[in-house]
């Protein structure tokens, strides 16, 4: 279906939904590599102006990759909730926004509303809202998971403790568990990017990994990030926990990844049966982030954050216990700069939680983008006002084997003290315990520390 918005004279032409979204889009360097983006500010205006017109209920029709050509247009389809989609079916996107916006729509009613809402539509009103606006929507919903803790909950802001080691050295891994564990850092899960694949090594990994949980009755749980057929091949032989995958938005893409939604099917069931969490059962984590079907060339003319969007009802699927956006991670030519980093990581939690998604945000960029931590700061920040479930703790906010900035321990213990927000229960509980924290949240031997300086 065609689409025209006139501006200021000129009549701007859209041949269907798919490019009114690539047009409309703040600027992205990945888009411009496509060539689909806008060519000037005037057209993505025009383009704005004509998704603001839309009716959320066309995006059920006009499909950004056909039906029969990708799975996850079937299973967005497929598994549409027409009756949660009912209070909002006959508004615009602007109106649409402005329902978002509004006061009386508090998060008990976009909880109920996520079934109903598409990718699309989500992708769609974001794209005409201000950074401000994806903060003030975001913070409203609350997704709250449960495995051996519980994260999500408003007050409180969690962490992955990332232990990554460019050899996989245990002693190398464990003194970054521990200084982790200092800090707070490691109640949204103890995660590992492996230097190696190899069933064997992930499966010793994976058994450190639990040794030392239990050995300190950390309630955590732990992750191998490995691909999804080498967690299968060992799943019932070392301590699995959290299932891991890197997903993306069309099949086309997935397929590159070496899955598709039979394999996530399996996995989850395999991961159901397991029944490892104690206080919930959900294991299921997903890594996602915007380029990864360009890069796979894998997009079908859709702009990336569309794609990414999509790739949330994949994860939505399979009820995970945490989401994340890696948010610039590839590089600058698809997230050039700090300004579209920043704008990317609302966009992506804004979506995701308004799919119903527990969403958090890999805060990082790569050292060849034109990108500081000073960006990575603000969107950290933003990030919190916004509601985030957790970030990455990183040791010193540089990742030794994958080469690229993150966060650190630290700026997991900033953003708690500036917003006043807690670890999760059960892990504060824990804290306290072990004497690592003291009931306003600080670190122990810090406070005394300062307490022999003043005297």
């Amino acid at each position: 279906m065609a689409y025209n918005f006139t501006l200021r004279g000129k009549t701007y032409s859209f041949k269907d939904l798919k490019t009114v979204l690539a047009k409309a889009t703040p600027e992205r360097s990945g888009d411009v590599l496509a060539g689909i983006a806008a060519e000037d500010n005037k057209e993505r205006i025009a383009a704005q102006y004509c998704l603001s017109e839309i009716p959320l209920k066309a995006m059920l029709n006009d499909l950004v990759i056909p039906y029969e050509k990708d799975e996850v247009t079937r299973l967005i389809i497929d598994d549409h909730d027409a009756k949660a989609f009912k209070p909002i079916s006959s508004l615009t996107v602007a109106e649409f926004r402005d329902y978002l916006l509004s006061y009386e729509v508090d998060g008990t009613i976009l909880k109920d509303l996520a079934p109903g809402l598409t990718p699309e539509m989500a992708a769609a009103v974001s794209k005409i809202m201000r950074n401000q606006d994806l903060i003030s929507v975001a913070q409203k919903i609350e997704v709250v998971t449960k495995f051996r803790n519980t994260v999500g909950k408003k007050g409180h802001f969690s962490v992955r403790l990332q232990p990554n080691n460019p050899s996989d050295d245990p002693k190398g891994i464990a003194a970054s568990i521990i200084d982790g564990l200092m800090y707070g850092c490691g109640d949204a899960v103890i995660g590992i990017n492996p230097a190696t694949d190899n069933p064997q090594e992930v499966s010793k990994l994976l058994k450190q990994l639990d040794d030392f949980r239990q050995q300190y009755e950390i309630p955590t749980q732990n992750c191998i990030l490995s691909h999804l057929t080498t967690t299968l091949e060992i799943i019932d032989k070392a301590p699995v926990d959290l299932i891991f995958q890197s997903i993306s938005g069309t099949e086309k893409t997935n397929s590159s990844f070496g899955i598709d939604l039979h394999l996530l099917q399996e996995a989850y069931d395999a991961g159901t049966e397991l029944n490892r969490g104690t206080i919930g059962n959900q294991m299921m984590y997903f890594e996602t982030g915007q380029g990864s079907s360009l890069s796979a060339n894998a997009h079908h003319g859709v702009d990336q954050q569309t794609c990414e969007a999509r790739a949330y009802a994949v994860a939505r699927k399979f009820d995970p216990f945490l989401v994340n956006t890696v948010v610039g991670f590839i590089g600058p030519e698809y997230l050039y700069d700090g300004k579209q980093i920043i704008r990317a990581g609302l966009e992506d939690h804004f979506c995701g939680k308004l799919l119903g998604l527990p969403m958090g945000c890999d805060v990082c960029y790569t050292n060849h983008a034109e990108a500081d931590q000073d960006d990575m700061d603000s969107l950290l920040t933003l990030l919190g006002v916004a509601g985030c479930n957790y970030i990455m703790g990183v040791p010193g906010a540089d990742d030794i084997m994958l080469n690229y900035q993150s966060t650190s321990f630290h700026d997991a213990m900033y953003l708690r003290k500036v917003l006043n927000k807690r670890p999760a229960p059960e892990f504060e509980e824990w804290l306290l315990k072990m004497g690592i924290f003291d009931e306003q949240g600080n670190r122990k031997e810090l406070k005394e520390q300062m307490l022999k300086l003043k005297s």
